[in-house]
């Protein structure tokens, strides 16, 4: 039996991410896939889950104002950001399972480890994201992430997240 994978354009992005413009760094998901099922809650079938998402860096978003007018960079946060963003969509499946039974979450980042920064991204360059996860303990993921332009990886970094059903309100 082979496991789906998904493609997932703006509007099914914005009805799973909380975020909004300016902060919405994720333009389109290009896969989530896996070799064992991705929707059903055991952790040991999270491990593996991949995803691959893109952002499109425009000169015409606000941080590129100040950091740094004369030349634009892509603050290294915002890279981590887009990296974390991507990331949670390795839980696409089984939430979109739990949500149309009326469940809600938040997904948290929590971690930031071995964060490299390797080139500039720069306005007109397209951030490919490819994230896996590497660790799930029912609330708390792990994940490996590396963001490519033109096939050039231009950051890394090892991310943790949490995630928090809505009827908790504390996250940490």
């Amino acid at each position: 039996m082979e496991t789906p994978t998904y493609q997932l354009q703006q509007k099914q992005i914005q009805r799973f991410l909380p975020h909004r413009p300016p902060f919405l760094l994720v333009d389109r998901i290009l896969e989530i896939s896996n070799d064992k099922p991705m929707d059903d809650d055991q952790s040991k079938n999270k491990i593996g889950i991949k995803v691959i998402g893109l952002k499109c860096i425009s000169m015409n978003e606000p941080q590129f104002m100040g950091h740094f007018p004369e030349v634009p960079v892509m603050p290294g946060v915002l890279i981590v950001e887009t990296m974390a963003q991507i990331a949670s969509f390795a839980m696409y499946p089984s939430a979109m399972k739990k949500m149309a039974e009326g469940e809600r979450f938040q997904c948290v980042l929590v971690g930031v480890d071995n964060a490299r920064f390797r080139n500039p991204v720069v306005p007109g360059d397209v951030i490919r994201v490819e994230a896996e996860v590497t660790g799930c303990r029912t609330f708390l993921w792990t994940f490996k992430c590396k963001a490519y332009v033109e096939g050039k990886l231009v950051a890394e970094a090892d991310l943790m997240a949490n995630i928090v059903p809505e009827s908790i309100k504390q996250v940490f």
